[in-house]
């Protein structure tokens, strides 16, 4: 299919949502009908000849969360032979599809890796294609081809695998196409500047180290950046400017470091290297000594561009950092694809985060809105709304029916309706559900405190100042309870050191407390949580970063 068909049929899909949506619920039930999990709710599902309408199947079958499946998912892991035999077992516990692997997910409560079954669903299938090769049809429409200068820089490590005791494999859903190999686009790894070796090493910042020298090598034929999570540059942009010295060594001689000690990704990236290359290590060591890593990015890879990453969501505390280091070169936002199923797809890729949307997609799954209230930090009731009763500019957590054995699943994403694509909802994503009723802070919260308080802390300081990373955790066995800061520093010296006397720290930190969101203050005014007025102050100093403790 051509990329003006995708993007023709992905156009025509938003027009009529709630007809899609129905069709989509519909063939669902049809074809699942039979599993073990729908049974329980729906003694007739069996009976193909009873239709379950959308009514009938939101009033029947609760809302789940990822709990509610753990049972299933450890028998499916586990290859009983009563849940792996699915000629002889007809009640198939949640998919009547054939497993293939698990993918793994972000944790639970109890900080626990979810296991997502990877069932080879035609259906599925069908509707994540429609998402992702429309996803690469519209950043085409953006950056068209160029034959002359073809190669991605991707960050990409494929290598985190386990096995299950059933024998399945555990793998992050990204990294799933690299192990298929009837995967038709492996040819798409041709474009990449990092031989498979790097890929699939067993060594992350090893791998981070071969991606920048293979990328470096490669400089004039780059022609953009990928990365999964913002996150992930950022760390290498770490471990170019730590080891940016060994790297045009490695250049110049044609030939890798002592330190990376795995046989095939060293002798794959000296046959890219393709023996010494001291030009290219001068014309490289020539812009890292100017020591400006404002563009950086645009000046190491001149025809770059776009470098593209999720930057939505926790991501966005880089996004300003991102900026600095690309320059002139345009940060292009990622979709909304959770590992259960591709949600919403974005068509404006050039929008930063602030003003980054998302088009549902209403044949990914069967989508429903549970309402969430941010000054109570919580979902409203148990009562979900479809797609005609979502109001705009209002906030919701996502529910989904998946092809892939989820069943009114509790996504763990709240988002905020800001519009409408033709008739498809347009999304705004705010944040992670809180994982209890009882957290203080909320994700959006705790960015927006940090931004603020890294401009006290400059303005307090005359200095620049770089937080690099924070953190925060609640004391629960304290009364009242107390919230945790943990934030560390980039690049402090001893002048800096000196002036972060405990005076200047507390006045920094009260800024910080006024940031923190209404829920931390309605707690911290009815006396549940300690304020800053009596809190501790503790720091330690590790290598060139300052850390802070901060204890309410």
């Amino acid at each position: 299919m051509t990329d003006d068909a995708l993007l023709k049929q992905l156009e025509e899909s938003t027009k009529d949502f709630s007809r899609h949506q129905a069709e989509t619920l519909r063939s669902i039930l049809q074809h699942q009908r039979g599993v073990r999990y729908l049974q329980r709710h729906l003694p007739d599902a069996g009976d193909h000849n009873l239709p379950i309408d959308a009514a009938t199947f939101r009033r029947s079958v609760p809302l789940s969360c990822y709990d509610d499946y753990v049972d299933y998912i450890n028998q499916l892991a586990d290859g009983d032979k009563c849940t792996s035999d699915y000629d002889h077992d007809p009640r198939h516990l949640l998919s009547v599809d054939p497993l293939v692997c698990f993918f793994y997910s972000s944790g639970t409560s109890s900080m626990k890796p979810k296991l997502i079954p990877y069932f080879d669903s035609t259906l599925s299938k069908g509707a994540s294609h429609i998402a992702h090769q429309g996803s690469a049809a519209v950043l085409r429409k953006f950056f068209p081809p160029r034959p002359e200068v073809n190669k991605r820089l991707v960050f990409i490590y494929a290598d985190s695998i386990t096995t299950t005791k059933g024998g399945f494999k555990v793998m992050a859903a990204s990294s799933f196409p690299l192990h298929s190999s009837s995967n038709p686009n492996r040819s798409l790894f041709m474009s990449l500047s990092s031989p498979m070796e790097v890929i699939l090493g067993s060594n992350v910042e090893h791998q981070m180290y071969c991606h920048l020298l293979c990328g470096l090598r490669n400089s004039d034929s780059i022609d953009a950046i990928h990365v999964p999570y913002a996150i992930g540059l950022i760390k290498a942009m770490r471990v170019l400017e730590s080891k940016w010295k060994q790297l045009c060594d490695d250049i110049e001689k044609g030939f890798l470091c002592s330190v990376i000690n795995d046989v095939r990704m060293r002798d794959s990236v000296v046959e890219v290297l393709g023996g010494p290359q001291p030009d290219l290590s001068n014309r490289i060591r020539l812009i890292f000594e100017k020591k400006d890593w404002g563009g950086i990015l645009n000046k190491l890879w001149p025809n770059v561009r776009y470098i593209r990453s999720v930057t939505t969501g926790s991501m966005k505390q880089y996004h300003s950092k991102l900026k600095y280091y690309a320059g002139e070169v345009p940060l292009v936002g990622g979709d909304y694809f959770a590992s259960e199923c591709c949600v919403a797809i974005n068509l404006d890729i050039k929008q930063p985060p602030d003003l980054t949307r998302f088009v549902m997609l209403p044949t990914a799954a069967y989508f429903e809105f549970l309402p969430f209230d941010l000054a109570e930090n919580n979902v409203v009731g148990e009562e979900t709304v479809d797609v005609c009763g979502v109001e705009v500019g209002k906030m919701y957590e996502v529910v989904v029916t998946t092809y892939r054995g989820f069943y009114r699943y509790r996504l763990g994403d709240i988002v905020r309706v800001v519009g409408f694509y033709n008739s498809s909802p347009l999304l705004e994503f705010v944040m992670r559900a809180p994982k209890t009723s009882y957290e203080i802070v909320t994700e959006g919260d705790l960015m927006a405190a940090m931004e603020n308080f890294q401009l006290v802390l400059r303005n307090t300081m005359g200095m620049a100042i770089e937080i690099v990373e924070f953190t925060s955790s609640v004391d629960f066995g304290s009364s009242p309870k107390r919230l945790k800061i943990f934030i560390e520093v980039k690049d402090c010296d001893m002048i800096l050191q000196d002036k972060l006397q405990e005076s200047n720290l507390r006045k920094c930190c009260s800024d910080l407390e006024d940031s923190l969101g209404s829920i931390y203050k309605v707690q911290r005014n009815k006396g549940i949580i300690e304020g800053w007025s009596s809190m501790d102050l503790s720091m330690c100093f590790e290598k060139q970063n300052l850390s802070y403790f901060i204890s309410s």
